[in-house]
């Protein structure tokens, strides 16, 4: 099912954070019917830095292609500003299209952005990131591939332009608004109830970010139609990495720390290592297989 026939449906989408072909493996397996593929996770985990337009469109292309290798999920990718002006937001939509991406989230910060978590971010006129929104809309190969515009105006305008930018984003041909960082439970009300059932909403769930945690169903109530999670895989990694190092380091051996990973053939299973060596071996003349 594409993601428009998906979003058609009453139940919210929940589409958990990936940054390689391994998450985007492991969160399929779990029963998740789409992926968010996000900017912030490749600089985590591809640079080891944070997420302020240090990352490149190639390096999130390289990767979206990556997992599209690797699953037939549909996949939200961060397009973060497009990568400067509309010329390259319609680049952007050419090379995300191509490696396999099913919607594009362009935001209205200026170049280069910061993640919407953090302070002290700084935004475009509307009416350039409507032109963004625009130039990716004449870009597109599909009209099934998906424009998210997000607005990051609460931060630094309030609610009430951020409202006003986003109905002005969905004129200039968003398919789906994601307004960033609602601060309280009012303000994501609010959100809903400015367009809920005049186009799809999406909620960001950040932990330790600006907008207080809510679960799917909760999201689903207020009236949003999709909630990701975009880093969450990568906070729990890093303090499973972080802890695992620490125990090698203390004890010279993984044997502590057994139980809290995967043995060998567990990892392989879960990677699909058996049916990748049986299909190996259609083609290897042996006849087996």
């Amino acid at each position: 099912m594409g993601l428009a026939d998906r979003l058609k449906r009453p139940e919210i989408l929940i589409a958990p954070g990936v940054f390689d072909g391994l998450t985007a493996a492991l969160a399929e397996s779990a029963g998740f019917e789409a992926l968010y593929l996000s900017g912030a996770a490749v600089a985590y985990t591809r640079l080891g830095r944070p997420d302020i337009g240090l990352t490149s469109v190639t390096e999130m292309a390289e990767t979206m292609a990556l997992i599209a290798d690797r699953t037939a999920l549909p996949v939200i990718i961060d397009a973060d500003t497009g990568f400067g002006n509309a010329l390259n937001a319609r680049r952007t939509m050419t090379l995300y299209e191509r490696a396999g991406a099913s919607a594009l989230q362009v935001e209205d910060q200026s170049y280069p952005k910061r993640c919407g978590h953090l302070a002290d971010k700084s935004l475009i006129a509307p009416a350039e990131m409507a032109g963004k929104i625009a130039a990716m809309a004449d870009a597109r190969r599909s009209s099934d591939t998906l424009i998210v515009a997000r607005t990051d105006a609460i931060a630094v305008e309030g609610l009430t332009a951020a409202l006003d930018r986003a109905a002005a984003y969905v004129e200039a041909g968003a398919d789906v608004l994601f307004v960033e960082a609602p601060r309280s439970q009012d303000e994501l009300a609010a959100v809903a109830n400015a367009f809920s059932g005049r186009v799809p909403l999406l909620a960001n769930m950040v932990e330790g970010g600006a907008t207080p945690i809510r679960s799917a169903s909760d999201l689903q109530a207020l009236g949003f139609d999709i909630v990701i999670f975009p880093g969450g895989i990568v906070r729990a990694l890093a303090r499973t990495a972080e802890d695992y190092y620490a125990s090698l380091r203390a004890h010279g051996s993984n044997a502590p720390f057994a139980e809290r990973m995967f043995d060998f053939d567990g990892l392989n299973a879960r990677i699909g290592t058996p049916e990748m060596l049986r299909l190996g071996r259609r083609f290897d003349g042996t006849g087996h297989g």
